[in-house]
């Protein structure tokens, strides 16, 4: 599989319902301004996910193939299980209007929430596997935006008539394939 398709596939699904979408949700109806949000979201989400994808990439050039093998295997799967456990935006987590305007907000508020959360965590393991950092990036980001721009759209209306479990599993589901994938190499690797 082309690691910018597999990416963009499973960061979409795995920011379903994810807090870095609820955070999106909460800008937009705070501020009503979709496009510098939008663009606050991207332009956090290539810088975080870049930042990811190095460290992917050290990692797989540091550790043994035997090693990294099974650092992918129990990254995905462990990435599976955690999708299943549904965020929540705390209140003290809401971003607060400055002075450098909605861009800047959205683009601090979003790049401190990305820091550990789900995706981010994906895009070092998907970069240690593929080993192509650029498709990855790519891919992880705009597998950010497909999910996260309708919410800014169409905010809460939207959001609420997705199956978010029915999400959740799926992208649950395609990170335990690709543990199990992962698993297949590092047994015969």
């Amino acid at each position: 599989m082309h690691p910018f398709l597999v990416a963009t596939g499973l960061v979409a699904l795995a920011e379903m319902g994810d807090k870095t979408q609820l955070l999106s949700l909460v800008l937009a109806a705070r501020y009503r301004r979709p496009v510098p949000i939008i663009l606050g979201v991207l332009v956090a989400t290539a810088l975080n996910h870049g930042m990811a994808a190095a460290l992917g990439d050290v990692l797989a050039r540091v550790l043994t193939p035997s090693i990294l093998n099974w650092a992918v295997v129990l990254s995905f799967v462990a990435m599976g299980l955690w999708i299943l456990v549904p965020d929540k935006l705390n209140q003290d987590e809401l971003p607060q209007r400055t002075a450098s305007g909605v861009f800047a907000t959205t683009l601090l508020s979003f790049f401190v929430a990305e820091m550990g959360d789900k995706t981010q965590i994906a895009t070092v393991a998907l970069a240690a596997r593929f080993a192509e950092w650029l498709p990855v990036v790519a891919g992880t980001t705009l597998g950010m935006m497909l999910a996260n721009v309708p919410a800014i759209i169409f905010g809460d209306r939207f959001a609420h008539r997705l199956p978010a479990r029915w999400i959740q599993a799926t992208a649950a589901v395609l990170f335990i394939v690709l543990g199990g994938i992962a698993l297949g190499h590092a047994l015969h690797g």
